[in-house]
């Protein structure tokens, strides 16, 4: 994901479900469902995210695209770049918030099929819009590996929503703070808020399937999931490592990547995966089996994030 892009994310995430959270009850367990159309909620919801999403267009274009020049609409091609760690985290980004927005609209009260497609396309407008607003930026530029990442993740999840009506398998996101930030903090970030949303280094995506919704005949608990991850590290520049920043040599690191195999759990209510929590973006601390793709080595860690 693009430098700053994932805030608008972390408001969706984390302000409209404490708004919208004043009406539930412990026994319905976060964000309960209505069962009918509830104009009270349907208004709380749709005046914030109208409110939320001008605020973020002002923002994006004020206090983040008025930094840099402005060129005529053109693409740019980033396939190159990270490791694709950006390319997998936009995919994860698109799945939750489609998600997300599925969950707010089953609260108000709004049918599944109609749910389903306000899901899917509040997350390919928002998604779509960082590409456009790129696409008039030189620095940038709009990027079709993105937008086939923001599809993909959105496609998982309408795809299991209308096969299953439920989410079996979710995408998450977990960090670890690195030792490569330090090196090209412009870059990476320079505080801890920053590198959990630049430092690729330290980030983590994962596919997480809840194995009581694909084995019915094991009795595995609701919320495990089987998981598997992919990082890369030894990154201080998008393509290639810089020898040095602002005129300091820095060391050079081999760019690695990496697959995860671990189990863990997911929040959820009812402890049931069918309902999506908006804290399941975050993956558990759990054990994980580490595939150093670049130099074929296996390493066991007993807690990984």
């Amino acid at each position: 994901m693009k430098k700053g892009r994932t805030l608008t994310l972390v408001i969706l995430l984390f302000i409209i479900p404490q708004l919208s959270n004043a009406q539930k009850t412990e026994e319905q367990g976060f964000l309960p469902y209505s069962q009918t159309f509830n104009r009270q909620r349907f208004n709380l919801v749709l005046i914030s995210e109208a409110g939320l999403t001008t605020l973020t267009t002002i923002g994006l274009q004020y206090l983040w695209y008025k930094k840099f020049p402005k060129s005529h609409f053109h693409f740019f091609n980033d396939n190159n770049e990270w490791l694709n760690m950006d390319k997998i985290g936009h995919a994860t980004t698109a799945y939750n918030i489609a998600a997300f927005q599925y969950n707010v609209m089953r609260w108000t009260g709004i049918n599944k099929p109609l749910s389903l497609w306000i899901g899917i396309g509040t997350s390919l407008a928002y998604m779509s819009m960082i590409e456009i607003s790129d696409g008039f930026s030189s620095q940038w530029g709009f990027s079709p590996g993105d937008m086939i990442a923001n599809i993909s993740g959105i496609s998982l999840f309408g795809i299991q929503q209308t096969i299953w009506h439920q989410q079996r398998i979710i995408m998450q996101y977990s960090y670890h703070p690195s030792i490569f930030a330090k090196y090209n903090p412009g870059e990476l970030g320079s505080t801890l808020p920053e590198r959990m949303l630049k430092d690729y280094n330290g980030q983590s995506y994962w596919l997480s399937f809840n194995l009581s919704s694909f084995f019915h005949k094991v009795d595995f608990p609701n919320w495990l999931t089987a998981d598997v991850g992919y990082g890369a590290s030894g990154m201080t520049g998008a393509v290639v490592n810089p020898s040095a920043v602002d005129g300091k040599p820095i060391p050079l690191f081999t760019r690695q990547r990496k697959l995860f195999l671990g189990i863990s759990g997911a929040f959820s209510a009812n402890n049931s995966i069918s309902y999506p929590s908006w804290l399941n973006i975050f993956k558990l601390p759990s054990p994980a089996f580490e595939w150093n793709i670049t130099n074929y080595k296996i390493v066991f860690s007993p807690i990984y994030y």
